[in-house]
């Protein structure tokens, strides 16, 4: 009788690694099931996600997300989101995944699971031209605009002068008319946004100053979603193999995508 008590306490435990093998297969199993993948992307950040002239998702970010979701074979479902909320929103199930030139970091990578990176992106300083600012030194004194949360916020803070003053904003849109209207006096930001502010605000003479880090973008998933993650991962490795994403950048930035590092 004790032998018999004793293995039933057991046997739940002998089943423990089946049940985990079943929950985390959950994630990608329900996304097909039921036929529609959330996918948060920052709609603020052009090229890579922006509102075009038919008031529709347009830009990199959305059409990786749209090959994503034929990839699964099922609906996609845009959930605007911005730099501060990337995290929340996959925490609170908002999204199921995100696409959102989300830079890694250890910090990070503590709630959230990254795939390989699937865009090139740099943190810059933009400013006007006639400001003479050559690297993080000659920020000292200055008005520093930052989005709240980003990769650019945690790395300007750490790196920047005594004496700078950072001013965070709730995403790109405020941050870059913080810059246009003269609140601040330069922005650090992504390379590519840097570019789309320049060229339509020629007025202002804009340009990018200097360059913070690299910071190739990945898409993010929740911790434990160990079977989705693998897929992510697949579908990156597949679509930079075949040269989709390479196209996809050049069309939307102009010019040839770095290679991207991988994990």
């Amino acid at each position: 009788m004790r032998r018999l008590v004793a293995r039933l306490l057991l046997l739940p435990l002998l089943l423990l690694p089946f049940m985990t093998l079943t929950a985390a297969a959950g994630a990608l199993d329900d996304i097909v099931k039921r036929g529609t993948v959330k996918v948060g992307i920052d709609l603020g950040v052009p090229p890579y996600g922006l509102t075009d002239a038919q008031q529709k998702p347009a830009g990199y970010d959305v059409e990786v997300a749209e090959m994503l979701a034929k990839d699964l074979g099922v609906k996609l479902e845009i959930v605007p989101l911005t730099g501060p909320n990337r995290v929340p929103f996959l925490l609170t199930n908002k999204v199921d995944v995100v696409v959102a030139t989300f830079g890694i970091t250890p910090q990070r990578a503590l709630s959230v699971s990254f795939s390989n990176p699937y865009v090139a992106l740099s943190l810059v300083v933009l400013g006007p031209k006639d400001k003479p600012i050559a690297d993080m030194a000659s920020t000292k004194g200055m008005k520093v605009g930052i989005t709240r949360g980003t990769t650019q916020d945690l790395d300007f803070t750490r790196l920047a002068p005594e004496g700078s003053q950072i001013i965070r904003f709730e995403d790109d849109a405020t941050t870059t008319a913080a810059l246009l209207s003269g609140q601040v006096d330069i922005i650090a930001t992504a390379d590519l946004l840097a570019i789309e502010i320049a060229k339509r605000n020629p007025a202002k003479n804009l340009d990018i100053k200097y360059t913070i880090r690299l910071s190739p973008g990945a898409i993010g998933v929740r911790r434990g979603d160990a079977d989705f993650l693998q897929w992510v991962n697949t579908f990156v490795y597949f679509h930079k193999l075949t040269g989709d994403f390479g196209r996809l950048f050049e069309k939307w930035a102009g010019y040839k995508m770095p290679e991207l590092p991988v994990f």
